[in-house]
């Protein structure tokens, strides 16, 4: 999860301009980056550090992308999320199409079979380094469980990314009395939960609880330990407390140490929760407001389509501006 930034050794420009491409890979390497460590050294692993959800500089949530010629294991993912502190890494890896690429994500903890801005981050990094002279590219982002089509545009200094997050799931809705436990967890009333909605799971790839407030998100906190266990019970993996007046969100690693700054996996939930309560219009473009309390405030924009028969498909956008490149290793 997303952490104030540390100081790091690294070889870093910091300067978005004038990079070199990204490595496209090449057959019959044998050599792992866990090798390479086990003998004290790291292969050359170029990557690019980039801000999501704010064109502005230094704002937005922090990603590292990474990409190698060398196959990365997973062990060696986690090692470097953790080593670089931001919320979240991309692990990149070229296919023979150079529009497609596998990808892997890790937070500080572990890793996730789906992620928001760590997609459009990377799709961003791809259409700098790819297509330069191109105003808007297309791109497809392989994950283990799921496959995610992001379109890039060029702007003045940064880029705008959107991504079609497919159709959103709608799990379990809690009653009153089932919503207890968790408002009590995250320093909550019922009091601030609105008539006629309710604490609901819902997921675009990643399920999260979704808990509409009215008023009084500068409170809301997780202050109870074993929240994830709680989470397990309605099946949702990450909580999402959403002013439904301001349309602005919050949500926290599950020990509530940290708070994430922007989360794109937990905005197309949001904007089709709002959809399904009939409190935003298929087809509005919904601004979802997020990081205000962690001074790092980001704007995710979220679309909504009504397919019929109960089917809502979500694309989520946010701009993404290039902060810094480097290498590790020699």
């Amino acid at each position: 999860m997303w952490m104030t930034r540390r100081n790091f050794t690294l070889i870093a420009t910091m300067s978005a301009a004038a990079q070199p491409a990204l490595s496209r890979g090449r057959s019959g390497v044998v050599t792992t980056v866990d090798q390479e460590s086990e003998q004290g050294t790291l292969p050359r692993l170029e990557f690019r550090h980039v801000d999501v959800f704010s064109k502005e500089l230094l704002s937005g949530n922090g990603l590292i992308v990474f990409a190698s010629e060398h196959e990365v294991r997973p062990g060696m993912m986690q090692a470097l999320t953790r080593e670089m502190r931001q919320f979240e890494s991309i692990f990149l890896k070229s296919t023979a199409d150079p529009n497609v690429v596998k990808a892997r994500v890790f937070t500080m903890e572990e890793e996730l079979d789906f992620a928001g801005h760590p997609l459009l981050g990377a799709a961003a990094v791809l259409h700098q380094q790819r297509s330069p002279e191109r105003q808007t590219a297309s791109w497809t982002i392989e994950l283990r469980q799921k496959t995610v089509p992001i379109v890039t545009t060029r702007e003045k200094s940064w880029y705008r990314a959107n991504m079609n997050q497919g159709t959103a799931e709608f799990g379990r809705t809690l009653s009153i009395e089932e919503s207890r436990p968790f408002l009590q967890a995250l320093n909550l009333k019922v009091m601030q939960i609105p008539q006629s909605l309710h604490l609901q799971q819902v997921s675009t790839g990643l399920p999260y609880l979704i808990v509409p407030i009215s008023h009084g998100l500068e409170n809301a906190r997780i202050v109870q330990p074993g929240f994830e266990s709680l989470l397990a019970t309605v099946g949702a993996k990450f909580v999402y407390v959403l002013d439904v007046n301001r349309h602005e969100g919050r949500t926290w690693d599950n020990q509530g140490l940290v708070e994430d700054v922007a989360t794109g996996s937990a905005a197309g939930p949001a904007g089709a929760y709002l959809v399904r309560q009939k409190l935003l219009q298929p087809g509005q473009e919904l601004v979802l407001k997020q990081g205000r309390f962690v001074g790092r405030p980001s704007l995710l924009f979220v679309t909504v389509q009504d397919r019929g028969n109960g089917r809502l498909d979500v694309s989520v956008a946010g701009d993404v501006r290039l902060v810094a490149r480097g290498q590790l290793g020699a």
